[in-house]
């Protein structure tokens, strides 16, 4: 008899399943323990089937910006079709809505005065004022004391309330009154020369070398007459003009000093001169200002805030003076500058 093993009988046991197909249910269902990454990856696509037959992805599945649901602002139409945001209902009105200058007669040559001393020095001086507007119900004797002037001289006189004022002052204090005048009656030279001749002295000019911030201006302006000035000078262009900001900086001293406008500096400059004038400038480089001779028939330039006196003009002047600096800053305000200066040209001019 011959003899089996159970090993053998074991390991030898057969399917009824044909071989070939037994061999792909093997490598179909088992995987080796040594097969790649890359392989699986590989495996794994190639179960996902073609690349245009595969389910797309989460975010695909937002279809096109034509196919989709409009979101929540899309359906508040064209900008040019919507109505206002809800929050613009809570809005007020402006507090100056309502209001027009040309209502008033108010244009661009208008000059306006705001504030108690500029338009008291304005009816003083004899300025033909148009309309005085002043705060309604008002209890102030200052107030009513213009009021009294200005009818003596038939000016015409409303009682207008705080947001009217507010409006044609544009953020400049008004006190309770505005007074509307025609353009501003600038001089000319022999205006100038006329006024000194007038009380008897050689003339003082003040020379405002495209000085552009009004307050400035009104401040240098308001010193020049205290200091006894006879008339000031500006540019036409490049300039700061006579504003209600500069008017009321001035204190009500544009309404007693001759202002000139030029147009070309130089010209006046040379004009001066023939005249007998001495030209003195303001700079840094200048001799103690202490020191200088400031009588006789004499003119002071005044330079830019920043840039100073313009190299043509200062060629021009026959000496400059300065004002010592003893601190950290630099240089004075030019109106600061100005109005010691002219302090000290009052003293030798008047003593």
């Amino acid at each position: 008899m011959k003899r089996v093993s159970n090993s053998r009988s074991n390991s030898s046991k057969t399917s009824d399943k044909p071989r070939a197909k037994q061999n792909d249910q093997a490598a179909k269902g088992s995987e080796s323990k040594y097969s790649t990454k890359g392989d699986k990856k590989a495996k794994n696509a190639d179960e996902r089937g073609p690349k245009t037959g595969k389910s797309s992805h989460k975010y695909e599945e937002r279809a096109t910006k034509d196919d989709k649901n409009p979101r929540k602002f899309d359906n508040r139409g064209p900008k040019e079709d919507r109505g206002p945001r809800r929050f613009d209902d809570r809005k007020s009105p402006r507090k100056h809505d309502g209001f027009n200058r040309e209502d008033d007669g108010i244009t661009e040559e208008t000059f306006i005065i705001v504030g108690k001393n500029p338009v008291m020095e304005a009816l003083r001086s004899g300025q033909e004022i148009d309309k005085l507007l002043i705060l309604k119900d008002n209890t102030d004797h200052v107030l009513k004391k213009i009021t009294d002037l200005a009818k003596k001289q038939n000016i015409i006189i409303h009682s207008v309330e705080k947001a009217k004022l507010e409006y044609l002052a544009d953020g400049q204090v008004h006190q309770g009154i505005v007074a509307l005048m025609a353009p501003f009656p600038y001089s000319n030279l022999q205006d100038i020369l006329n006024h000194a001749k007038a009380k008897g002295r050689d003339p003082f000019i003040v020379i405002l070398d495209h000085l552009t911030d009004p307050h400035n201006l009104g401040a240098i302006i308001r010193s020049a007459n205290i200091c006894g000035a006879d008339g000031v000078i500006i540019p036409n262009r490049r300039s700061a003009s006579l504003t209600a900001v500069s008017v009321k900086a001035s204190s009500g001293a544009v309404s007693h000093t001759p202002i000139v406008k030029v147009t070309n500096l130089s010209q006046t400059i040379d004009e001066l001169k023939k005249k007998g004038f001495w030209i003195m400038s303001t700079d840094m480089k200048g001799n103690p200002y202490y020191k200088a001779d400031y009588k006789g028939s004499l003119a002071i330039v005044i330079g830019n805030e920043g840039t100073g006196i313009s190299e043509k003009v200062k060629k021009q002047c026959d000496f400059s003076v300065s004002i010592p600096i003893h601190g950290e800053i630099e240089s004075f305000n030019a109106s600061a500058a100005a109005a010691i200066i002219f302090a000290e040209a009052a003293k030798h001019r008047f003593q």
